[in-house]
Parts: C-alpha cells; sequence; structure tokens
C-alpha cells in the first residue's frame, strides 16, 4: 500500500483509486487504518512533497474513485464544487433481486433530508442485477439506503438488513465508485475519471458466469 498510483494528477489534485476495507480518514482513537494517512505516509519527511487533504470520503466498505487536494486551498475550492452539486458522481452496485426497469429514480428523505439518486439497470440474473447509479444529493450512505428502501439492497449489505436473509453472500458491500465527472477548479477543465472494477466484485461476476468486461463507465475511457 506504499506505492498507491493516481488515477489522475496535477498541480492541485490526485484522484485515487481506494481499495474496499479501509476508511478514507482516521475514526476516534486511530486504531484502524485510513487511507488518507497511508496516503500521507508515503511523503512523510520527504521535502517538497504535497500533503494529500480528501476532498469528499467514501465508506470503509466502498471501493473506487476519490479526490484529493495537495493544500487546504485546493481543498476548499473542490469542497465547494462538491456543494454546488457540479460533481457527478456514478457508481456500480450489484443488488438482491430485480428492480424495475428502465431509468428510475429513488426520492427518499435521508435523516430529514431531501435525497434523491438515479439508477439503470445494467444486467439482470435469477438472484441478483447489476446497476449504474447516480447520487443527485451526497447524504452518508446514501446508496446504500436507498436501495434497501426499495427492497434490493446491495449484495453484502450487513449495516441496514439481516445478511442472513439473503441467500447471495459478498465479504462487503458490493459498491464501486466507477466514474466522476466535473471541472477543474482551476483550469475549469471539464474532467471525465473512471476506475476499473476491483478484484473482489470481478470475481463474483465470474463465479456466476458474468463477463465483467461487459461494464463500462458511461462516458468511456478515463482522460
Amino acid at each position: 500500500m506504499n506505492n498507491i498510483p493516481a488515477i489522475y494528477e496535477d498541480d492541485h489534485l490526485a484522484v485515487f483509486n481506494k481499495p474496499p476495507g479501509l476508511l478514507t480518514i482516521p475514526a476516534p482513537g486511530g486504531r484502524e487504518k485510513d487511507f488518507t494517512s497511508l496516503l500521507n505516509s508515503r511523503n512523510r519527511g520527504e521535502e517538497g512533497l504535497p500533503r494529500f487533504h480528501p476532498c469528499h470520503r467514501l465508506d470503509r466498505e466502498t471501493s473506487g474513485l476519490i479526490i484529493y487536494a495537495k493544500g487546504k486551498s485546493a481543498q476548499k475550492k473542490m469542497m465547494d464544487i462538491f456543494r454546488g452539486r457540479a460533481v457527478e458522481k456514478t457508481y456500480l452496485a450489484v443488488l438482491h433481486g430485480s428492480p424495475a426497469e428502465g431509468k428510475k429514480a429513488i426520492r427518499s428523505p435521508i435523516e430529514g433530508k431531501p435525497a434523491s439518486t438515479y439508477y439503470e439497470v445494467l444486467l439482470r440474473r435469477p438472484a441478483f442485477s447489476v446497476v449504474c447509479a447516480s447520487p443527485e444529493t451526497g447524504r452518508t450512505n446514501q446508496l446504500r439506503i436507498h436501495f434497501t428502501g426499495i427492497g434490493h439492497p446491495i449484495v453484502g449489505e450487513a449495516r441496514f438488513v439481516f445478511r442472513r436473509d439473503f441467500v447471495l453472500k459478498a465479504k462487503r458491500v458490493m459498491l464501486h465508485a466507477w466514474q466522476l465527472e466535473f471541472r477543474h477548479p482551476y483550469s475549469g477543465k471539464g474532467i471525465v475519471l473512471s476506475a476499473p472494477l476491483p478484484v473482489d466484485i470481478r470475481n463474483f461476476f465470474l463465479k456466476h458466469g458474468v463477463d465483467p468486461g461487459q461494464f463500462t463507465p458511461p462516458r468511456g475511457a478515463p482522460i
């Protein structure tokens, strides 16, 4: 983990493909490994190398794209873009069962705050479906809560449902932050980035006779 390549990097930002099983930032007490500390441990003691500051978060079980800023000023600019809902986030998720066909919207408040998620089914199998999901809002655990709410929790979910109630098993939530699209906070350039599916999701597909290569991000290859 000491050599973590960036999906994208410039003088202000770096985007990484976070593996599952790591918090984004240290938890109280600091007893668990977190991705931000691992990134910054690479540069500790090296003069002139930047310190990475997360601009948003992925939960421990979610893999995929996460944006870091090189410095507090860049972090504030990028976080303002997130607050303005000007970052388009696309996730790939494996759901229990078979939700309705077509492009659908889930609009259910979370902790009393409005929350909206759009999704489309990419593949159906008897026991599960693969969906492409885009949260319009950024509530904590939004996708996990919304898909549970429509009766099709993400495979591996154990916080919002009883895992024993479902036949399919996974060691973690089958949720991957697949693609990000935003305008650079300094140059204004449009950036589209995607992250390859992690090994555990690919292996899940192969185990169930699904070719993982058939899934491509909505906007194609990363820049």
